[in-house]
């Protein structure tokens, strides 16, 4: 039987892994991780009453490969989803004070957030022409597709929110087609982003109505009632022994003869493999393949990161005057404060914190705050009690404090993305057996990341599954 080689075990590799043997059961795995621990950012920890995650918070069901996943490891008896009021209440802070987010054509006519001129603008969108000005580049930012679809206020407060809150990014220099590229997408094929929305979602309602079943609910956000770390230990506990942490691959080489592949790690020990799959983060892949084809570890190379701190608080409930029915904030990245935002977590998920308690996660950094983590933990703590007390009226210290630092947090696919990607694609397809995933490429949340893992593990059982002769060497 084939033996495939999974380079890291994040949320990506361990799905891979767990997809590969569905499809060949028979079939050797190993899974190497450089980190004591499996999971990548994913990761939850439990201190006095409090359950934090490290990194995402929870994942979305607007698409069908993470509740399947769940599902297939039997976990969907222990689902959680966010509140109510964490769907339908989210915040920005401009001007110094916090501002409802509109969620309806009402609101938008009601908000402050917008002047009277900012208000018709992002109303004329349906009848804004769809043909791009003359010269304008081929790969749009965010900001000059809602400056130009939306208008510049609605895109200075609402997308800068989005990109912020997902990609702590800056909407100047992110491509809109490989960030959302529904909306490019909805412009071309309706001539209107609005258009598109509603047009899609009335195909979703006929569709439903046509299997006999009721329209589908909007988007809602998940966890487990124990926190994102049980789907990593599912996961792990399905590859067992397949699974080696504490391992570093550092070079791939290529054989002339069966089997193709040699992952070589540090310490000097290497793997044999008819298969090799490069899950970890863009920045580990590229010196992985360095020595074995610089050019494609150049384009892998040149996919930047940024750097986040997440600032976990608990707090009394008595020193938090406000209500929090609600997601939390957002603090668009023009305004360049200490803070990106918040997530009012024992708001969004029950039993987050004690009785009497509320827990927090303040988002701080992103592209255009990077020296934020080279202040020490107390500073950091500081800025955003400070924010705490300016944005919430927060009376009192907090009763509980952890500081999480990712160097290199968030890929940002920024303009030229795609065109990176096709082109390091077309030059992988010469080497049958090797296989790129991860964030890196086709989306940074959850769901993305699962639905590449899929379709990664699809070709492999394709060419390597039960019947399949293994393929001539092609390197």
């Amino acid at each position: 039987m084939p033996h495939i080689v999974i380079v890291g075990a994040g949320l990506s590799g361990l799905t891979v892994a767990y997809r590969v043997r569905q499809h060949m059961p028979d079939a050797r795995l190993t899974i190497l991780e450089p980190r004591n621990r499996a999971g990548g950012n994913i990761g939850t920890e439990q201190h006095d009453g409090f359950r934090v995650e490290t990194g995402p918070n929870g994942f979305l069901d607007n698409k069908p490969g993470m509740m399947q996943l769940c599902q297939d490891l039997g976990l969907a008896d222990r689902l959680l989803a966010a509140s109510e009021g964490s769907r339908k209440n989210r915040y920005v802070f401009v001007r110094n004070q916090l501002y409802r987010l509109p969620s309806s054509p009402l609101g938008i006519l009601t908000t402050p957030l917008l002047s009277f001129a900012g208000k018709l603008a992002l109303l004329r969108e349906p009848f804004r022409s769809s043909r791009r000005p003359a010269g304008s580049p081929e790969d749009e930012s965010i900001a000059a597709f809602g400056r130009r679809r939306f208008g510049r206020e609605a895109t200075d407060i609402f997308l800068d929110a989005l990109v912020t809150g997902i990609h702590a990014g800056d909407p100047e220099q992110l491509s809109v087609a490989a960030t959302f590229p529904r909306l490019p997408q909805y412009e071309a094929e309706h001539g209107s982003v609005l258009r598109g929305v509603l047009a899609t979602s009335r195909q979703r309602k006929q569709a439903a109505r046509a299997r006999g079943e009721p329209p589908p609910p909007p988007p809602r956000m998940w966890s487990f009632r124990e926190g994102l770390g049980v789907l990593v230990e599912r996961l792990q506990h399905n590859l067992g022994v397949s699974l080696q942490c504490g391992v570093r691959a550092v070079a791939l080489t290529a054989n002339p003869d069966h089997p193709r592949w040699t992952v070589h790690a540090e310490g000097g020990n290497s793997w044999s493999a008819d298969a090799v799959v490069l899950t970890c983060p863009a920045h580990q892949q590229a010196p992985i393949l360095a020595d074995f084809d610089p050019d494609l570890a150049r384009e892998i190379a040149a996919i930047p990161f940024n750097r986040v701190v997440v600032a976990v608080l608990g707090y009394r409930q008595t020193d938090v005057p406000k209500p929090l029915d609600g997601f939390g904030y957002i603090a668009p990245q023009n305004t360049r404060r200490d803070v990106l935002g918040v997530q009012w977590c024992s708001s969004i998920f029950p039993d987050r914190a004690p009785p009497g308690m509320v827990l927090w996660r303040a988002l701080c950094g992103g592209v255009n705050r990077p020296d934020v983590l080279d202040g020490d933990d107390a500073t950091i703590l500081r800025a955003c009690q400070r924010e705490m007390q300016l944005v919430m009226g927060v009376r009192g210290e907090p009763v509980f404090t952890r500081i999480v630092r990712w160097p290199q947090a968030i890929p940002q696919y920024v303009i030229g993305h795609s065109a990176r990607v096709a082109r390091l694609e077309a030059r992988l397809a010469r080497y049958s057996g090797l296989y790129l995933t991860g964030n890196s490429y086709h989306g940074v949340a959850m769901n993305d990341v699962v639905e590449q893992a899929g379709f990664v593990a699809s070709r492999i059982a394709d060419i390597y599954g039960p019947g399949k002769s293994l393929p001539q060497t092609s390197v």
